[in-house]
Protein backbone atom coordinates (compact mmCIF):
# COMPACT_ATOMS: atom_id res chain seq x y z
CA UNK A 1 0.00 0.00 0.00
CA UNK A 2 1.14 3.52 -0.80
CA UNK A 3 1.05 6.39 1.71
CA UNK A 4 1.57 9.93 0.38
CA UNK A 5 2.80 12.44 2.97
CA UNK A 6 3.06 16.22 2.76
CA UNK A 7 5.63 18.43 4.54
CA UNK A 8 5.03 21.38 6.84
CA UNK A 9 6.73 24.67 7.63
CA UNK A 10 10.52 24.53 7.48
CA UNK A 11 10.74 22.56 4.21
CA UNK A 12 10.81 25.70 2.01
CA UNK A 13 13.77 26.72 -0.15
CA UNK A 14 14.40 29.49 -2.71
CA UNK A 15 13.57 28.22 -6.19
CA UNK A 16 10.90 25.79 -4.98
CA UNK A 17 8.35 24.98 -7.70
CA UNK A 18 10.31 26.70 -10.51
CA UNK A 19 11.03 23.49 -12.46
CA UNK A 20 7.36 22.55 -12.17
CA UNK A 21 6.26 25.98 -13.41
CA UNK A 22 8.63 25.79 -16.39
CA UNK A 23 7.92 22.21 -17.41
CA UNK A 24 4.14 21.81 -16.95
CA UNK A 25 1.45 24.04 -18.53
CA UNK A 26 -1.02 22.78 -15.89
CA UNK A 27 1.35 23.75 -13.08
CA UNK A 28 1.91 27.18 -14.65
CA UNK A 29 -1.85 27.75 -14.83
CA UNK A 30 -2.32 26.79 -11.15
CA UNK A 31 0.58 28.97 -9.95
CA UNK A 32 -0.84 31.93 -11.88
CA UNK A 33 -4.30 31.26 -10.43
CA UNK A 34 -2.69 31.30 -6.95
CA UNK A 35 -1.12 34.72 -7.65
CA UNK A 36 -4.61 36.03 -8.50
CA UNK A 37 -6.27 34.49 -5.41
CA UNK A 38 -3.56 35.74 -3.03
CA UNK A 39 -3.41 39.19 -4.69
CA UNK A 40 0.40 39.13 -4.76
CA UNK A 41 2.97 37.29 -6.87
CA UNK A 42 3.91 34.46 -4.56
CA UNK A 43 5.72 32.86 -7.52
CA UNK A 44 8.29 35.71 -7.48
CA UNK A 45 9.06 35.03 -3.81
CA UNK A 46 9.17 31.25 -4.31
CA UNK A 47 11.37 31.30 -7.40
CA UNK A 48 13.61 34.32 -6.83
CA UNK A 49 13.01 35.62 -3.28
CA UNK A 50 15.37 35.41 -0.31
CA UNK A 51 15.42 32.93 2.57
CA UNK A 52 14.09 35.77 4.72
CA UNK A 53 11.14 36.33 2.36
CA UNK A 54 10.25 32.65 2.51
CA UNK A 55 10.53 32.49 6.31
CA UNK A 56 7.57 34.83 6.78
CA UNK A 57 4.66 32.63 7.90
CA UNK A 58 2.26 34.36 5.48
CA UNK A 59 4.58 33.35 2.58
CA UNK A 60 5.96 30.03 3.86
CA UNK A 61 2.63 28.30 4.35
CA UNK A 62 1.01 29.03 0.98
CA UNK A 63 4.38 28.45 -0.79
CA UNK A 64 4.82 24.93 0.63
CA UNK A 65 1.12 24.18 0.09
CA UNK A 66 1.32 25.25 -3.57
CA UNK A 67 4.51 23.31 -4.30
CA UNK A 68 3.06 20.14 -2.70
CA UNK A 69 -0.46 20.32 -4.14
CA UNK A 70 0.52 21.33 -7.68
CA UNK A 71 3.08 18.51 -7.72
CA UNK A 72 0.35 16.01 -6.71
CA UNK A 73 -2.08 17.38 -9.33
CA UNK A 74 0.48 17.24 -12.15
CA UNK A 75 1.25 13.60 -11.32
CA UNK A 76 -2.18 12.84 -12.82
CA UNK A 77 -3.05 9.11 -12.84
CA UNK A 78 0.25 8.24 -11.19
CA UNK A 79 -1.06 9.79 -7.96
CA UNK A 80 -2.98 6.87 -6.43
CA UNK A 81 -2.76 7.04 -2.64
CA UNK A 82 -4.20 4.37 -0.36
CA UNK A 83 -3.80 6.85 2.51
CA UNK A 84 -2.49 10.40 3.04
CA UNK A 85 -1.18 12.55 5.89
CA UNK A 86 0.47 15.94 6.25
CA UNK A 87 2.66 17.41 8.97
CA UNK A 88 0.89 20.47 10.44
CA UNK A 89 0.37 22.78 7.43
CA UNK A 90 0.86 19.68 5.24
CA UNK A 91 -2.51 18.36 6.40
CA UNK A 92 -4.17 20.98 4.16
CA UNK A 93 -2.04 19.84 1.19
CA UNK A 94 -3.09 16.24 1.86
CA UNK A 95 -6.78 17.21 1.96
CA UNK A 96 -6.57 18.89 -1.45
CA UNK A 97 -4.55 15.99 -2.87
CA UNK A 98 -7.21 13.45 -1.83
CA UNK A 99 -10.00 15.78 -3.04
CA UNK A 100 -11.57 16.48 0.37
CA UNK A 101 -10.92 20.17 -0.42
CA UNK A 102 -10.81 22.00 -3.75
CA UNK A 103 -7.57 23.73 -4.80
CA UNK A 104 -8.92 27.28 -4.41
CA UNK A 105 -10.66 26.59 -1.08
CA UNK A 106 -7.51 24.90 0.24
CA UNK A 107 -5.32 27.85 -0.74
CA UNK A 108 -7.71 30.38 0.82
CA UNK A 109 -7.80 28.41 4.10
CA UNK A 110 -4.01 28.07 4.19
CA UNK A 111 -3.54 31.79 3.62
CA UNK A 112 -6.16 32.61 6.28
CA UNK A 113 -4.38 30.22 8.68
CA UNK A 114 -0.98 31.78 7.93
CA UNK A 115 -2.21 35.34 8.49
CA UNK A 116 -4.07 34.37 11.68
CA UNK A 117 -1.00 32.58 13.04
CA UNK A 118 1.24 35.52 12.21
CA UNK A 119 -1.12 37.83 14.12
CA UNK A 120 -1.17 35.45 17.10
CA UNK A 121 2.66 35.37 17.07
CA UNK A 122 2.78 39.17 17.20
CA UNK A 123 0.46 39.23 20.24
CA UNK A 124 2.77 37.05 22.37
CA UNK A 125 6.56 36.76 21.99
CA UNK A 126 6.96 32.99 21.79
CA UNK A 127 9.02 30.25 20.17
CA UNK A 128 9.73 26.51 19.85
CA UNK A 129 12.63 24.14 20.55
CA UNK A 130 13.55 20.61 19.46
CA UNK A 131 14.35 18.18 22.28
CA UNK A 132 16.48 15.19 21.27
CA UNK A 133 17.27 12.00 23.13
CA UNK A 134 14.57 11.84 25.80
CA UNK A 135 11.46 9.69 26.08
CA UNK A 136 8.21 11.58 25.48
CA UNK A 137 7.01 10.92 29.05
CA UNK A 138 10.14 12.52 30.56
CA UNK A 139 9.64 15.66 28.43
CA UNK A 140 5.93 15.80 29.34
CA UNK A 141 6.70 15.52 33.06
CA UNK A 142 9.32 18.27 32.96
CA UNK A 143 6.96 20.61 31.06
CA UNK A 144 4.14 19.87 33.54
CA UNK A 145 6.45 20.99 36.38
CA UNK A 146 6.75 24.51 34.88
CA UNK A 147 3.83 26.40 36.36
CA UNK A 148 4.12 30.12 35.56
CA UNK A 149 4.87 30.01 31.83
CA UNK A 150 3.15 28.46 28.80
CA UNK A 151 5.24 25.53 27.51
CA UNK A 152 3.77 22.37 25.95
CA UNK A 153 4.63 19.43 23.65
CA UNK A 154 3.99 20.58 20.06
CA UNK A 155 5.32 17.96 17.58
CA UNK A 156 5.80 14.29 18.43
CA UNK A 157 8.05 13.77 15.40
CA UNK A 158 9.59 10.38 16.19
CA UNK A 159 10.74 8.47 19.27
CA UNK A 160 13.42 10.62 20.92
CA UNK A 161 12.51 13.76 18.95
CA UNK A 162 9.87 16.02 20.41
CA UNK A 163 9.41 19.73 19.61
CA UNK A 164 8.12 21.94 22.42
CA UNK A 165 6.29 25.26 22.11
CA UNK A 166 5.61 28.19 24.43
CA UNK A 167 6.53 31.63 25.71
CA UNK A 168 10.14 32.76 25.26
CA UNK A 169 10.79 32.45 29.01
CA UNK A 170 9.00 29.10 29.19
CA UNK A 171 11.10 27.61 26.39
CA UNK A 172 14.37 28.91 27.91
CA UNK A 173 13.49 27.39 31.30
CA UNK A 174 12.30 24.11 29.77
CA UNK A 175 15.49 23.73 27.73
CA UNK A 176 17.59 24.11 30.91
CA UNK A 177 15.50 21.59 32.84
CA UNK A 178 15.40 19.10 29.95
CA UNK A 179 19.21 19.19 29.58
CA UNK A 180 19.44 18.48 33.31
CA UNK A 181 17.03 15.57 32.77
CA UNK A 182 19.40 14.06 30.19
CA UNK A 183 18.38 15.51 26.80
CA UNK A 184 21.18 15.08 24.24
CA UNK A 185 20.24 18.42 22.73
CA UNK A 186 17.70 21.20 23.31
CA UNK A 187 17.74 23.36 20.18
CA UNK A 188 15.77 26.62 19.92
CA UNK A 189 14.14 26.82 16.46
CA UNK A 190 14.00 29.80 14.12
CA UNK A 191 10.23 30.14 13.99
CA UNK A 192 7.81 33.06 14.30
CA UNK A 193 6.04 31.83 17.41
CA UNK A 194 4.60 29.03 19.53
CA UNK A 195 2.74 26.91 16.97
CA UNK A 196 0.52 24.08 18.28
CA UNK A 197 0.19 25.68 21.72
CA UNK A 198 -2.51 27.57 23.65
CA UNK A 199 -0.89 30.82 22.42
CA UNK A 200 -2.44 30.08 19.00
CA UNK A 201 -5.99 30.33 20.40
CA UNK A 202 -6.78 33.66 18.61
CA UNK A 203 -5.77 32.02 15.31
CA UNK A 204 -7.86 28.91 16.07
CA UNK A 205 -10.99 31.04 16.56
CA UNK A 206 -10.36 32.91 13.29
CA UNK A 207 -9.70 29.74 11.30
CA UNK A 208 -12.76 27.97 12.78
CA UNK A 209 -15.07 30.52 11.13
CA UNK A 210 -13.37 30.11 7.74
CA UNK A 211 -13.47 26.29 7.92
CA UNK A 212 -17.17 26.35 8.89
CA UNK A 213 -17.94 28.25 5.68
CA UNK A 214 -15.90 25.94 3.40
CA UNK A 215 -17.21 22.88 1.55
CA UNK A 216 -15.49 19.62 2.51
CA UNK A 217 -16.12 16.43 0.49
CA UNK A 218 -15.55 12.77 1.29
CA UNK A 219 -11.99 12.19 0.05
CA UNK A 220 -10.71 9.49 -2.30
CA UNK A 221 -8.84 7.79 0.59
CA UNK A 222 -8.48 8.16 4.39
CA UNK A 223 -6.37 10.92 5.93
CA UNK A 224 -4.43 10.31 9.15
CA UNK A 225 -4.92 13.53 11.10
CA UNK A 226 -2.44 15.35 13.33
CA UNK A 227 -4.69 15.76 16.35
CA UNK A 228 -5.53 12.06 16.85
CA UNK A 229 -3.07 10.16 14.65
CA UNK A 230 -6.08 8.15 13.44
CA UNK A 231 -7.48 7.67 9.92
CA UNK A 232 -10.58 9.74 9.11
CA UNK A 233 -12.95 9.94 6.14
CA UNK A 234 -15.93 11.83 7.62
CA UNK A 235 -15.76 15.48 6.42
CA UNK A 236 -17.31 16.84 9.65
CA UNK A 237 -14.74 15.09 11.86
CA UNK A 238 -11.96 16.25 9.51
CA UNK A 239 -13.14 19.86 9.98
CA UNK A 240 -13.18 19.60 13.80
CA UNK A 241 -9.69 18.08 13.84
CA UNK A 242 -8.32 20.75 11.49
CA UNK A 243 -9.57 23.50 13.80
CA UNK A 244 -8.21 21.77 16.92
CA UNK A 245 -4.83 21.28 15.20
CA UNK A 246 -3.74 24.90 15.75
CA UNK A 247 -3.55 24.59 19.54
CA UNK A 248 -2.97 20.81 19.84
CA UNK A 249 0.22 18.81 19.30
CA UNK A 250 1.08 17.09 16.01
CA UNK A 251 1.06 13.34 16.73
CA UNK A 252 3.33 12.34 13.85
CA UNK A 253 4.86 9.34 15.64
CA UNK A 254 1.36 7.92 16.12
CA UNK A 255 0.45 8.68 12.47
CA UNK A 256 3.51 6.75 11.27
CA UNK A 257 2.78 3.79 13.55
CA UNK A 258 -0.86 3.68 12.43
CA UNK A 259 -0.05 3.98 8.71
CA UNK A 260 2.48 1.15 8.99
CA UNK A 261 0.00 -0.96 10.99
CA UNK A 262 -2.61 -0.33 8.26
CA UNK A 263 -0.28 -1.82 5.65
CA UNK A 264 1.74 1.11 4.26
CA UNK A 265 4.83 -0.31 2.51
CA UNK A 266 5.81 2.66 0.30
CA UNK A 267 6.04 6.22 1.61
CA UNK A 268 6.08 9.00 -0.99
CA UNK A 269 6.82 12.54 0.19
CA UNK A 270 5.14 15.15 -2.01
CA UNK A 271 6.60 18.65 -1.88
CA UNK A 272 9.86 20.27 -0.81
CA UNK A 273 12.37 18.38 1.32
CA UNK A 274 12.86 14.83 2.58
CA UNK A 275 12.31 15.19 6.34
CA UNK A 276 9.19 13.02 6.56
CA UNK A 277 10.80 10.14 4.65
CA UNK A 278 13.66 10.21 7.13
CA UNK A 279 11.27 9.98 10.07
CA UNK A 280 9.50 6.97 8.52
CA UNK A 281 12.85 5.25 7.87
CA UNK A 282 13.72 5.66 11.57
CA UNK A 283 10.49 3.86 12.43
CA UNK A 284 10.92 0.97 9.98
CA UNK A 285 14.05 0.32 7.88
CA UNK A 286 12.08 -2.02 5.59
CA UNK A 287 9.83 0.72 4.22
CA UNK A 288 10.40 1.95 0.68
CA UNK A 289 10.63 5.74 0.79
CA UNK A 290 10.89 8.23 -2.05
CA UNK A 291 10.28 11.84 -3.13
CA UNK A 292 7.72 12.98 -5.65
CA UNK A 293 9.65 16.25 -5.92
CA UNK A 294 12.76 17.96 -4.62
Amino acid sequence: MKAYVFPGQGAQFVGMGKDLFDSSPKAKELFQKANTILKFKITDLMFEGTDEDLRQTKVTQPAIFLHSVILAITMGNEFKPDMVAGHSLGEFSALVANKTLGFEDGLRLVYKRAMAMQKACELNPSTMAAILGLEDKVVEDVLASIKNEVVVPANYNSPGQLVISGSDAGIALACEKLKEAGAKRALPLKVGGAFHSPLMEPARIELADAIAETKFNRGTCPIYQNVTGQSVTDPEIIKKNLIAQLTAPVRWTQIMNNMIASGAKTIIEVGPGTVLQGLFKKMDRNLETMSAGA
